[in-house]
């Protein structure tokens, strides 16, 4: 069975009617989460922080990293900000985390291999390593993520924005920047 047939025998199960009430698409607790996309975060994050379905926004890529001050993270962060009621931001990195490891050489290698041309690598992404997000710390990256989202002129200055680090392992949390 391929991925996408066992996905969509899996939804067929998981749905049934009535079973899932409508939310509204403003978070109930006025948060937005912006976080890595490792899997070990999936089900484990949110519950860990006491949040369910529907409470906050969640925003996701590799690393948690912003690489453009105007790009899609804060696009999102101001839609959810100006449109959807957020009063408060999180930014969760999260320890043993691969973005603090990647080795740029052996990424381009693995992209060549699998037929991209290697010339437009090096004419789209000339630092594949900056591009990517790459960092050595994710506690300097969770502070260097929320200067930039503290210091864009398009987040209103009331909103605190919050830097913590989460542990994949046990889910406990360290605070590493006060928004407050």
């Amino acid at each position: 069975m391929k991925l996408l047939d066992s996905v969509l025998a899996a939804n067929k199960k998981f749905v049934q009617p009535n079973a899932f009430p409508p939310l509204p698409k403003s978070p109930k607790k006025q948060l937005a989460i912006f976080t890595c996309m490792d899997t070990r975060l999936v089900h484990f994050l949110e519950p860990a922080m006491g949040i369910k379905r529907g409470e906050a926004k969640v925003i996701k890529n590799a690393g948690n990293t912003i690489i453009d001050p105007f790009g899609g993270v804060i696009r999102s962060l101001v839609v959810a900000v100006f449109l959807l009621g957020v009063e408060e931001i999180f930014v969760i990195g999260h320890k043993d985390c691969g973005m603090s490891t990647i080795d740029a050489p052996h990424l381009k290698q693995k992209m060549i291999e699998r037929g991209i041309d290697e010339s437009v690598i090096d004419s789209l992404v000339p630092d594949l390593g900056q591009w990517m997000g790459a960092f050595a710390c994710p506690e300097e990256n969770v502070e260097r993520v929320v200067s930039i989202i503290r210091d864009s002129p398009l987040i209103p200055r009331d909103i605190p924005v919050h830097g913590l680090i989460f542990c994949p392992n046990d889910g406990h949390l360290d605070v590493v920047v006060n928004g407050y």
